[in-house]
């Protein structure tokens, strides 16, 4: 079979490889749609602490089960299924708290490889984050389960009211997706803030009720006015950029949260403004990852209709021209781009 290895840091390369094939408990897809996304971009650019390379690239994927392991109950050949490229190992310190974000080997155990005509999904996978397709949600929907489920997790602990206001740091896929969501679940006073006009207008068509356009600091006096003088209720930040984690709270009311979503670069550090957070009651909260629980509330919304996955993708590529469709996700010519093996 044809897959993309990420060699090093700026290289990619189309390799012939063995297909695989399952072991008990394993199931072997065939890949119909893989999306690009920001931390494949950043994997590619400056490596990822959780990639080793040389290695299979890329982890949002739909496709058809081409071949199932001895034990698989539920899933046969042809099946049109949707997954998560981990899932946890049922056992650990954390997955008995049901952190199963933070299992011992969930990120060890992780599925890579999305970028190529085959993938293998291990037993935990098979287990916990594989579902059906329905026929009317596209792959290139479907392939949306991975990001989905990290947004469901990081919005299942914040104490939404119907009336409040949530500001979205970023105007990109992510950011898009949290907008995507919040909608689906009835929020309505939402903001996007970006320094792309470009994605900027994306925010609007997605239903955006307001679009501030440059930095924070920028954006302070725009959002207290939008916000009756006190900030939002809600501060979401999905850049991950050091000075935008540490500019985010100054857009939050007083009690509000922000959840620092965009996870920054290896070895940096952040400088937060103590006396807001104690004397503001700031409930600052950095989300990781996701939960069977969160992959099951992001099926359900992707199946439900409320979220129109479709209206992400902005464009297309066979699988050869991988390269081509990083650059262009990294230059912001669209918010997410699917290949097609």
């Amino acid at each position: 079979m044809l897959a993309h290895v990420l060699v090093e840091p700026g290289r990619i390369e189309l390799r012939e490889l063995l297909r695989p094939s399952p072991g008990p408990g394993e199931v072997v897809l065939r890949i119909r749609a893989a999306l690009t996304c920001g931390t494949d971009v950043k994997a590619f650019l400056r490596g990822h602490p959780k990639f080793p390379m040389p290695t299979p690239f890329g982890h949002e994927f739909a496709g058809e089960v081409a071949e199932v392991g001895a034990q698989v109950k539920g899933v046969r050949a042809g099946d049109a299924v949707m997954a998560t490229p981990t899932g946890p190992c049922g056992s650990c310190y954390h997955c008995r708290r049901r952190q199963e974000n933070l299992c011992d080997t969930v990120m060890e155990t992780i599925t890579l490889g999305a970028y190529a005509e085959y993938i293998k999904l291990p037993e935990r996978v098979v287990k916990n984050n594989l579902y059906a397709k329905p026929p009317e949600l596209s792959f290139a929907a479907a392939a949306l389960l991975e990001p989905l489920s990290c947004v469901m997790h990081g919005l299942e602990t914040l104490p939404l009211e119907p009336d409040d206001t949530v500001i979205l740091i970023g105007a990109g896929a992510i950011s898009l997706l949290h907008l995507l969501a919040l909608r689906a679940l009835g929020t309505q006073r939402i903001a996007v803030l970006g320094r792309s006009p470009e994605r900027a207008a994306h925010a609007r068509r997605l239903g955006a009720e307001k679009v501030f356009i440059g930095g924070v600091e920028a954006a302070a006096a725009s959002v207290r006015d939008y916000t009756d003088g006190r900030g939002a209720d809600v501060v979401i930040e999905c850049t991950g950029q050091v000075p935008v984690w540490e500019a985010a709270p100054s857009l939050a009311r007083r009690g509000g949260t922000v959840v620092l979503f965009g996870g920054c670069a290896p070895g940096t550090d952040v400088r937060l403004d103590t006396q807001r957070l104690h004397y503001d009651e700031l409930r600052v909260y950095s989300p990781f990852h996701s939960t069977p629980r969160a992959v099951r509330r992001a099926y359900e919304l992707l199946c439900s209709g409320k979220l129109p996955g479709d209206a992400l993708i902005t464009g297309a590529y066979p699988l050869p021209e991988l390269p081509a469709a990083l650059e262009a996700h990294r230059l912001g010519l669209g918010i997410k781009f699917v290949i097609h093996p």
